[in-house]
């Protein structure tokens, strides 16, 4: 090798940047492939119910029987169930519509660690990015069921809380289930979030908290019960600039 070889290569910062930006816009068209592959292959599951909920629980654990009951309950009283699709309470929530009488749905992300589909799924799609997985569970929703979880469970909480509070979403159900788990959490909202005048105290209404798997779906369809599941034109427009 002679020295002129031995010298490291010197890349353009110009060309550099305009690869860069090139790989940018084909991304954008991924992305929209996401959507548009997700809405087409979910579009008939209406109604439904997204179930959250850790990654890490096994199947002997409370949380995990919790959550099979509840979406047995969902599947058989006709809504359709979707979850992460992987491991846990994501596969307790498939494992219980599978064997009821509507869909079980897994909206799976690509990650290095804990992510694997689960086998109880009726429809099976998979994302690469988050944003357009977490889109899916909130265009397809008529409630939100969420059990225990970690970082992953908080951040679906918070996002549904948050375009229901500022109405960029319409107001349905939303249901943390096992108040021991999440009792620490609403004291703190109400302790400080209230207090320091962060949230208005109305804005906890928008949660319920339920420990009996029979009467999550009661108060679903007490929600809906002077309505039906339906999306009102108000709410299809919400929808839309979602």
């Amino acid at each position: 090798m002679t020295a002129k070889e031995k010298l490291p290569k010197i890349v353009d910062p110009g060309l550099a940047s305009v690869r860069y930006n090139a790989r940018e816009a084909w991304r954008i068209f991924g992305i929209m492939a996401e959507f548009v592959e997700a809405t087409e292959r979910l579009a008939e599951i209406r109604p439904a119910v997204s179930i959250f909920g850790s990654a890490r629980t096994p199947p002997d654990h409370l949380y995990y029987i919790l959550a099979e009951r509840i979406a047995r309950r969902l599947s058989d009283a006709g809504f359709s169930v979707i979850s992460g699709g992987g491991p846990g309470i994501m596969e307790a929530a498939n494992k219980g519509a599978y064997f009821g009488k509507s869909p079980s749905v897994g909206l799976n992300i690509q990650l290095p660690l804990e992510q694997a589909a689960n086998p109880y799924q009726d429809i099976s799609q998979t994302f690469q990015h988050f944003f357009a997985r977490k889109f899916m569970f909130v265009k397809f929703a008529v409630a939100y069921v969420v059990l225990p979880g970690g970082f992953g469970t908080l951040d679906e909480v918070m996002e549904a809380l948050t375009l229901i509070q500022t109405r960029k979403s319409p107001r349905i159900p939303l249901i943390l289930v096992h108040s021991p788990f999440w009792g620490g959490l609403l004291d703190w909202f109400r302790s400080r979030l209230v207090v320091e005048g962060m949230i208005d105290a109305d804005d906890l209404d928008l949660i319920q908290v339920i420990d009996q798997p029979e009467a999550v779906a009661d108060a679903i369809f007490k929600h809906y019960e002077t309505r039906g599941f339906h999306p009102l034109p108000e709410e299809h427009e919400l929808m839309l600039n979602l």
